[in-house]
């Protein structure tokens, strides 16, 4: 594998990989938040005033995304959304949404535990693949979020602010945790992607119908499609760098052949594997590198807060 193509035009305001990408200040939620966090992060970019990035994201979780800096577009399942400073709910992507953004960029915010969407607001995220969203979606308010990240602000301070704020959420809707089953499904998603849906269901302990209904719901898609999304987002880590290069030979083997790679990975990203490599993905490795980081901690291959295989 050649080293993936980077933008000269852009610099991390923050962190970056060994090859120069721009990676987040990402971290786990503090435990009494676990089990509706999934990560929250700080992502600052610096770039030119007329600068227009055009590239993607591809999330596998409901984020809650704040930009405080920059001019962004996204192309979603409604169809084209522009937007400068505002706070906004983002469902989970069945496959690659195209951004552009203009000038510098920070955005800030967190993903959502599976489940997590729905034990805070009744959402059912099978109506919000590929959609975005007031937060008032969510029962929260976008004055009360915006307002959380002064301009000398730390990345570990808005963190904290981001925690504290869930936490009031938590305290005003009397929200319990997800459901179990959806933990076990988010779980198998990062270590066993090639179980069966039987298998799964048999794992989690529950009837395969029950199964299909409870994914649909907090997750968005059927099983068979949430373990193959996984596959391919793991594959894309890899392909960015931003992987545990010891596993590269175990998430080869998830697919059949290269035939079978490329028709899989090109229909979910837009593009063959080689081209994913070649041309820059900054927006996309960033998605991708926090992601990442969260698996590895959640199978043990690091520890919460080590230093990254591509660090």
């Amino acid at each position: 594998m050649s080293r993936p193509a980077i933008d000269p035009a852009i610099a991390s305001g923050a962190a970056a990989t060994r090859d120069g990408q721009p990676i987040s200040y990402s971290r786990a939620p503090a435990r009494d938040l676990a089990p509706w966090i999934a990560r929250l992060y700080v992502t600052i970019v610096d770039a030119p005033a007329d600068y227009a990035l055009s590239c993607g994201i591809f999330s596998d979780a409901a984020m809650l995304r704040i930009q405080l800096r920059g001019d962004w577009v996204a192309e979603t399942a409604e169809g084209r959304r522009e937007m400068g400073r505002a706070a906004l709910y983002f469902g989970p992507q069945t496959r690659r949404m195209p951004i552009t953004v203009r000038g510098s960029f920070t955005s800030v915010g967190l993903s959502f535990r599976a489940g997590a969407c729905h034990a805070l607001s009744r959402i059912k995220l099978d109506t919000m693949c590929d959609k975005l969203a007031p937060l008032e979606a969510m029962g929260m308010c976008q004055e009360e979020w915006m307002s959380l990240f002064q301009q000398d602000g730390s990345p570990e301070v808005w963190c904290g602010a981001m925690e504290e704020a869930v936490r009031r959420l938590i305290a005003r809707t009397g929200a319990g945790e997800p459901d179990a089953v959806a933990a076990s499904v988010e779980a198998a998603a990062f270590t066993n992607p090639e179980i069966t849906v039987a298998r799964l269901a048999q794992h989690c302990g529950t009837e395969q119908r029950k199964l299909e209904r409870l994914v649909r719901r907090d997750f968005g898609m059927p099983p068979k499609q949430v373990l193959r999304r996984a596959r391919a987002l793991d594959m894309a880590s890899h392909l960015r760098g931003v992987a545990d290069h010891d596993e590269a030979e175990a998430l080869a083997l998830r697919y059949y052949d290269q035939s079978h790679l490329i028709r899989e990975f090109t229909a979910l990203f837009g593009m063959s594997p080689r081209q994913f490599v070649d041309s820059p993905q900054p927006l996309m490795t960033l998605s991708l590198e926090t992601r990442q980081a969260r698996r590895l901690e959640t199978i043990a291959r690091i520890a919460p807060g080590d230093i990254k295989p591509w660090q």
